[in-house]
């Protein structure tokens, strides 16, 4: 596409950079929650998505536990380990300033858990008015 390979990067879309740099995010926290940080609140977190801000100033990052009642003890265990967890991206991310980093609850699971459920209540009924 481009006349000089060289000059490739040069052309790139903005947009493109804050989503490599969510997909490292993403990446290097489910890492650190798997082998470094042993709070037993993020046992079972999951990082489902992570979006940053086209200034890459701010990193969203979506999180989801097994059970909803652990929501909110995870959230605080992020919470704790946020410093931790930034002073890791500092060394991985090759940038001046990590993005700060906003932990937020995803629903979207438990939602999807919830409409499968109905769609089964449903099945179920049709079912047995057929027969």
């Amino acid at each position: 596409m481009h006349a000089n390979p060289d000059l490739a990067g040069i052309w790139e879309k903005p947009r493109r950079r804050p989503a490599r740099v969510a997909d490292t995010i993403k990446t290097e926290i489910a890492l650190l929650l798997l082998r470094k940080i042993k709070d037993p609140r993020l046992t079972q977190v999951t990082i489902t998505n992570v979006s940053v801000t086209d200034d890459l100033a701010m990193a969203r990052v979506f999180y989801s536990v097994y059970e909803d009642a652990a929501a909110e003890e995870a959230g605080q265990g992020l919470l704790k380990a946020t410093g931790f967890i930034r002073s890791h991206l500092a060394h991985v991310l090759s940038m001046r300033h990590v993005p700060k980093l906003l932990f937020l609850y995803d629903e979207s699971l438990r939602r999807q858990a919830d409409m499968e459920r109905l769609f089964h209540e449903i099945e179920q009924e049709d079912g047995s008015k057929t027969d």
